[in-house]
């Protein structure tokens, strides 16, 4: 089968915030996917999606299948302007449409959708200008975020807050900074999970990734901030996390995290693969933070193949794996 793999390669510019890129994916990632796609018996055709050509590139080049990683080039639905030109030119691709792809990039429609499915979901508010009135049923800790951005954008310790002034300090910052709305949540103490959702003719959880911060404490890190992202496992830096895969969870507790994820991924309406990011209360409630349809893919640091690996993969599977659930969709008629 004759594949074009769009993606958006992560370099720097000094002009722009350190984490502007960090959606991006690297060039070990890219040429892993090609690699494992010309293993599987594919020719791979690499489309770098940030050149204004990209329209043109897709429909002069004919191909079976579009592989999916681009997060686009820019606004607050950048994740579905790929999806978008090639429902247009009706070119099958992996992963979630235009639909699902613009929800789950808006962190506070994600979740009013989840409230209204009964997912569980952080209390939060969102503020447009930084002078709305904090609801007081909100409770400290808060964390505060930009509301159209992946990848741990504009998350810091400095999210966490404690007070009314540091709140509104943050708020004010991530409106200057991003051009958006700054989404507050009530900040969740417990464990940190990761569940990704593979689906191949029907839905399947991987095991559930656990990440333990304790291990980093010298870095003054405790949660996934972008800096932790980006750095993990720099030990100059102390962002050592452990990962535990399966996570440490009753059989009960592992049941309802995998049926929250599952449900989350459908709510979206996400196909193909997902990943939703879990906190579990210490009274253990898992309350999903948010989800992501185009989760990262790197072999060696990415959580989706490490899930995939704990379930039996090698990630030559996972990838086609991915290619088959797109194909089996588009011969039973569903489209993206």
């Amino acid at each position: 089968m004759k594949i074009a793999l769009t993606y958006n390669l992560k370099v720097k510019d000094a002009s722009k915030p350190a984490d502007y890129a960090s959606e991006y994916d690297s060039e070990e990632t890219i040429n892993a996917i090609i690699d494992a796609l010309r293993k599987n018996g594919h020719q791979v055709e690499p489309v770098e999606v940030s050149s204004n050509e990209v329209f043109g590139i897709l429909s002069r080049h004919k191909v079976d299948m579009v592989f999916n990683i681009a997060e686009g080039k820019h606004g607050r639905f950048r994740e579905s302007e790929i999806p978008a030109i090639l429902d247009y030119l009706n070119i099958p691709y992996t992963g979630s449409n235009t639909i699902a792809l613009a929800i789950a990039l808006n962190k506070a429609l994600t979740k009013k959708i989840l409230k209204a499915e009964g997912i569980p979901t952080p209390a939060f508010q969102l503020f447009s200008t930084g002078k709305e009135q904090l609801n007081t049923d909100l409770r400290f800790p808060l964390i505060v975020k930009p509301n159209f951005e992946g990848s741990a954008k504009g998350i810091t310790r400095a999210s966490v807050v404690y007070k009314t002034e540091d709140l509104y300090k943050r708020v004010r910052e991530i409106i200057e900074t991003y051009q958006q709305e700054a989404l507050v949540e009530e900040f969740i103490e417990g464990k940190e999970l990761t569940v990704g959702v593979l689906e191949n003719g029907k839905l399947e959880a991987l095991p559930i990734l656990e990440i333990d911060f304790s291990t980093a404490a010298a870095s003054g890190e405790f949660f996934y901030s972008w800096r932790m992202k980006e750095f993990q496992g720099d030990k100059q830096q102390g962002l050592t996390p452990t990962f535990y895969c399966p996570a440490r969870l009753d059989s009960q507790t592992e049941q309802r995290v995998k049926e929250i994820a599952i449900a989350t991924h459908r709510a979206i309406g996400c196909t193909d693969i997902s990943r939703t990011d879990i906190r579990l209360s210490l009274d253990n409630i898992p309350y999903v933070l948010e989800i992501n349809p185009l989760p990262g893919l790197n072999p060696r640091e990415s959580n989706f193949p490490l899930m995939a690996y704990a379930a039996g993969m090698k990630y030559e599977e996972l990838i086609e794996t991915i290619i088959s659930s797109a194909q089996k969709r588009r011969k039973q008629g569903y489209g993206q």
